[in-house]
């Protein structure tokens, strides 16, 4: 059998940013698991830990399989995190982000530490509580995507905010967001989408060191060409990626603009 082309078909730089564009999604999301989990054994060997933020959503799917398969990773020395979660879910939905990320990776990897956001009866309070255990050491590694509307986490354009004092804080959903949660086969219709999440900020996610995107698809395409190539602004939150001084960005050719 013939290996898979781990070489990207394109490569380029937009500001700071590494972009590496492979023929389809398996390759880009192995290329990204591959460049997670040496962020993960430089932690371990430098600081004795590792502190890491994920996203929960289908386009992560081939860098969390990689992350699973990955060697030479002592998960036991990990502390998780992940960037979002809806308001108003049981807490044993199937659309639970803390749940995805659960059956996707961390039952097969066990985690030193699982810190999962738990928006219970307070959302304020959670936020808090949340801020307050990502607080306490720097964030080694953030695996995150980009939304087809440019979001990061959910923070989508009407409420993404580059100098954002909050760590973590509520958010309304924009609609394309929610559509997006359709278009994605989490929810049958829009009005199952719930309109309020708790989020990490974009500050959060820009203060970790590494930072790996996951973009794969056709329905990324406008997004990706306005991260990567328009006004580095909140209209488009993923653009911010170009300013950060350790991100790749890994996508296949049906996103690529």
């Amino acid at each position: 059998m013939t290996a898979p082309n781990r070489n990207p078909v394109i490569k380029r730089v937009a500001g700071r940013l590494d972009v590496r564009v492979f023929s389809d999604r398996a390759q880009s999301g192995a290329a990204a698991a591959g460049a997670a989990a040496t962020a993960l054994r430089t932690a371990l060997a430098t600081r004795g830990e590792a502190r890491v933020v994920f996203a929960a959503a289908p386009s992560q799917r081939e860098t969390l399989a990689g992350l699973r398969a990955a060697e030479g990773i002592d998960w036991s020395r990990v502390v998780v995190f992940h960037m979002d979660e809806y308001l108003g879910l049981p807490a044993g939905a199937s659309q639970r982000f803390g749940r995805f990320l659960r059956h996707e990776l961390w039952d097969a990897v066990r985690p030193g530490a699982v810190h999962v956001i738990e928006p219970g009866g307070d959302p304020e309070a959670e936020c808090a509580r949340y801020a307050e255990l990502l607080g306490r050491g720097p964030i080694d590694l953030v695996c995150l995507g980009i939304g087809d509307n440019g979001h990061l986490a959910f923070n989508d354009p009407p409420v993404a905010d580059f100098g954002d004092p909050l760590a973590v804080k509520v958010v309304e959903l924009d609609d394309a967001s929610r559509r997006q949660q359709v278009g994605d086969g989490c929810f049958a219709t829009l009005a199952d989408v719930p309109e309020r999440a708790i989020t990490l900020t974009v500050p959060t996610l820009m203060a970790g060191r590494t930072l790996v995107a996951t973009v794969p698809g056709a329905s990324k395409k406008a997004a990706l060409a306005a991260a990567l190539d328009g006004p580095v602004a909140e209209s488009c939150p993923a653009s911010v990626l170009r300013t950060h001084p350790d991100c790749t960005l890994f996508a296949d050719l049906e996103a690529y603009p």
